[in-house]
């Protein structure tokens, strides 16, 4: 163990301080901070820049509790039947949600709802156990596993967070390690498909642990936070829900990298290939929908991780808090939402033929390369200054400067050219197309396989009002000059 290792938590150089004044100086408890305009990161504007949690001038009491408690509050009791639901609908509906519907009806919604959770184990030892020791392992790679030093954005009160980027070496040796492990499995007679035999206690096992993470994150950010962006709204609900830090570490664990990254992000391609597994194991073939389904998914989260620095710098690690919102999201919803579809073509296989299968893989990789090629190409603004090519002419940039919590003042590139010069997330086109493509080898029978696709569309739609929302604050007139520049949000002359 070196030196640094050694060190508490705070004094571990994870993250670089620039400096500040005295009055932003780190205490050994987080400091308030306005919930309105926390909060705002979340739920965002009117689209105008106008602030949503204000009427007329004025707050208001009953919409401050509607958005700071009631909505909290129906989003940690509700939320979680959704992942469940997926699951039921599946097994139990045929994949069809006029079933599951029927079944309502039937039943009345209270009805519904005991049956639903009374088809599903709470507590399960092998869920426990396999969710336990994946974790470990996650967490030994993400620690030893060596890489580049990379950094991320700046925050608001003026400390730079440092990563180790390894995430690409992780995942191609847990891939690897699951490929070994099947074999191993098999060879004595045992599958690793029992995962999706018993998805759903690993569903309810991972909720209650999600649950219990999210409270002892609550507690240390109140009391130990690991750097100065923290603070408590004084709101119990929207803290748990919401988050009281911004980069936590635990004895130098990046909670966010883990949670995002190596059990999310890791856990879906894993949960893909068990479901694949499955399917051959059932039908006795590989059957093509799957496949291609499942090729463009693990494409996809290649390039995530080969691009994880890039993420390192987008809204769910600058601006979400770690709390339930992003937390569960990434422990319970992705491993149960994100795989939707590979789960449905388990029990309902559909033969495309080799022409149809071909089209479909190779539009699913074009859209792939440019959803990479529009990420990179602001990464190589960035990181040479401007003084690169894109589209074989040097890039239009709009060089806007703000300031920080402390009145640091610092520059950024907003690119104008390429892909950010037709629309300011003309990226999120090829993403949902490529989510389309794999989605679509399913067919049209029912809709549940497009669940992941119309969660999506909203998500990515919400998004671009909460990051213009928050650029316009950042960057203020510079931000209006890129508005004018590039008018379009997504797609031109539409949206």
């Amino acid at each position: 163990m070196s030196d640094k290792d050694r060190l508490p938590v705070k004094m571990r150089p994870s993250f670089v301080d620039k400096p500040t004044s005295p009055s932003s100086s780190s205490s050994s408890s987080p400091p308030s901070y306005s919930i309105e305009k926390d909060s705002k990161r979340y739920f965002g504007s009117n689209g105008n820049g106008k602030d949503c949690s204000k009427r007329n001038g004025s707050s208001s009491s009953l919409r401050n509790f509607l958005h700071f408690t009631f909505v909290p509050i129906c989003l940690l009791t509700l939320i979680p039947n959704l992942v469940v639901l997926i699951w039921y609908t599946v097994m139990e509906c045929d994949g069809s949600f006029s079933v599951m519907l029927w079944h309502v009806s039937h039943l009345g919604p209270a009805g519904f709802i005991i049956n639903l959770w009374s088809s599903v184990n709470i507590f399960s030892p092998l869920a426990a156990s396999v969710i336990f020791v994946y974790s470990v392992w996650a967490l030994v790679l993400m620690t030893f596993i060596p890489g580049p030093r990379t950094e991320g954005p700046v925050t608001p009160r003026g400390n730079v967070p440092v990563y180790k980027d390894n995430g690409l070496a992780c995942y191609v040796i847990t891939m690897a390690a699951f490929v070994v492990l099947t074999v191993a499995l098999k060879l004595t007679g045992r599958t690793p498909t029992v995962i999706y035999d018993r998805f759903d206690e690993f569903i309810v096992t991972m909720t209650v642990v999600s649950y219990i993470f999210c409270l002892v994150l609550y507690v240390k950010g109140l009391y130990w936070p690991s750097t100065n962006d923290s603070g408590s709204s004084g709101n119990f609900v929207f803290d748990y829900f919401w988050g009281l830090e911004l980069y936590p570490r635990i004895f130098g664990i990046d909670v966010k990298v883990f949670t995002n990254c190596r059990f999310g992000m890791t856990v879906w391609p894993l949960l893909v290939c068990v479901f694949m597994l499955k399917s051959y194991e059932l039908h006795g073939e590989i059957v093509d929908s799957a496949l291609v389904s499942t090729i463009l998914q693990l494409v996809y989260i290649t390039k995530f991780f080969y691009w994880e620095a890039g993420y390192m710098r987008t809204m769910d690690i600058k601006l979400d808090r770690a709390g339930y919102y992003i937390c569960w999201g990434c422990l319970v919803y992705v491993p149960g939402m994100y795989t939707s579809v590979s789960m449905y073509l388990v029990t309902h296989p559909v033969h495309l033929g080799p022409m149809l299968s071909g089209l479909i893989l190779a539009a699913g990789l074009v859209s792939c390369w440019l959803n990479y090629i529009a990420d990179r190409q602001k990464q190589v603004v960035r990181r040479t200054d401007g003084n690169c090519e894109i589209w074989g002419r040097k890039p239009e940039v709009i060089r806007a400067t703000y300031r920080l919590e402390n009145g640091q003042a610092h520059q950024s590139l907003l690119l104008v050219s390429g892909f950010w010069g037709i629309a300011r997330h003309f990226h999120y086109v090829p993403e949902l197309l490529l989510a389309f493509l794999w989605t679509v080898p399913a067919l049209f029978q029912n809709l549940l396989p497009f669940s992941y696709l119309i969660y999506l569309f909203c998500l990515l739609i919400h998004r671009t009002h909460r990051d213009d929302f928050e650029c316009k604050n950042k960057y203020k007139e510079h931000w209006n000059e890129y508005v004018c520049r590039v008018p379009y949000k997504v797609i031109p002359y539409v949206f």
